[in-house]
């Protein structure tokens, strides 16, 4: 995307001068551990180089004007730092909405507003976390236009979470927020939710590609089927923990859960349970195969992740499953799962290079056979966090 025509852009809508500056906070990838991040467990998640720019200036007053060069047919939307309260009508704008509202609860006095112009290239509903990416993004805008030097990027990540909880209503986890703020080129994240503790591990897969296939539907249960997952998760850990001293899902070993699973007498809510602690554990896994080179072991550990998906948390669609089934008959595919909160969204599949283009054929004609939808292909690299320009 080029910086000069958003730049352009931001001075026909805001008018010229002043200080004008640009930001960019990437969407993520999570190439394993689906569902853990609320639950205690590990994610591994990557930034990529999609994402979404923000052009910003501070205003002499409290109005707050945003504006969307995706979205040109909503112009300009206009509210103040005294209106900041979530509503349907506001669509798009909650997200930074919410970032200044959590900014206040935390103690940091906003007086002044802003000119703000987004544009982005994640594709919208993909599940490539853009509504992580605006909040990321705006959390850094104000940091740096408020001179709030102490904020730290784990804070914004966090900031941005409590935000998607408690403006937005939307229960997720942490790891959107913390891909997007913390991400780090050629390296996926390797990321402990209930500590924060995290590393670093490179990505180092010279003969294999990572390759996101849109599957270009979602369905509207994402949210309140999120919410009630969570729910189910809760109950089940608050069951295990009449007998078992463990703080969440996460600090449990597979032989643990199975010792102690039929304590949780509704099956439904077992089989919920049961896919948060074996993701986890899967997670740990493909971490170490990474590691060690062992790229089938990590693509096989992404199909049993995708199965467990469908079945024991029952967060895919027939689309989606369709994508997964297509990539897996694919001799050069390593493996391949839906990626992002579910029903709908996108798939992630490891592909060896030189099955790339076999890949797109057969999964884009085969999706188009059996679905009737044209699927999109993104064959993406990891890149840097959020990040002034």
């Amino acid at each position: 995307m080029d910086k000069n025509v958003l730049l352009q852009q931001f001075e026909e809508k805001f008018g010229e001068g002043g200080d004008i500056r640009t930001y960019f906070a990437p969407g993520r990838v999570n190439l394993i551990g689906e569902h853990t991040d609320y639950n205690g467990g590990h994610v591994f998640p990557c930034a990529l180089t999609l994402g979404i720019f923000g052009i910003a200036r501070k205003r002499e007053d409290n109005k707050l004007r945003l504006c969307s060069a995706n979205l040109t047919d909503l112009g300009i939307v206009e509210t103040s730092l005294d209106d900041l309260v979530p509503s349907d009508a506001a669509g798009w704008t909650n997200y930074p909405k919410g970032m200044f509202w959590t900014f206040a609860r935390r103690g940091y006095k906003i007086e002044k507003g802003m000119d703000l112009l987004i544009c982005g290239d994640i594709p919208n509903g993909s599940g490539l976390s853009s509504s992580a990416a605006l909040e990321v993004l705006t959390g850094l805008i104000i940091k740096d236009m408020n001179g709030f030097d102490e904020v730290t990027m784990v804070d914004i990540a966090l900031f941005g979470q409590y935000s998607e909880n408690n403006y937005n209503g939307v229960n997720s986890g942490i790891m959107d927020q913390f891909a997007s703020a913390m991400g780090k080129k050629d390296n996926a994240i390797f990321l402990d939710t209930n500590t924060l503790e995290y590393e670093y591990a490179p990505i180092d897969m010279p003969d294999a590609k990572i390759v996101i296939t849109n599957s270009k539907v979602k369905h509207s249960l994402v949210d309140s089927a999120y919410n009630q997952r969570r729910e189910q998760c809760e109950a089940a850990l608050r069951i295990l923990q009449k007998n078992m001293d463990i703080m969440t899902l996460g600090d449990l070993s597979i032989a643990e859960f199975e010792e102690h699973k039929d304590e949780i007498k509704d099956l439904v809510m077992q089989r919920r349970a049961k896919h948060a602690v074996y993701e986890n554990q899967r997670t740990i896994q493909a971490v170490a195969a990474l590691k060690k080179g062992d790229i089938a072991e990590f693509g096989e550990l992404m199909n049993q992740s995708h199965v467990s998906l469908r079945d024991d948390y029952e967060v895919s669609c027939g689309e989606v499953d369709a994508l997964v089934d297509l990539a897996t008959s694919v001799s050069g595919v390593y493996g391949s799962r839906i990626t992002g909160g579910g029903f709908g969204g996108c798939t992630v599949s490891i592909v060896k290079n030189e099955a790339v283009d076999e890949f797109k054929e057969v999964v884009g004609k085969g999706y188009q056979e059996q679905i009737g939808i044209e699927a999109e292909f993104y064959v993406v690299d990891s890149g840097d966090g959020a990040k002034k320009l």
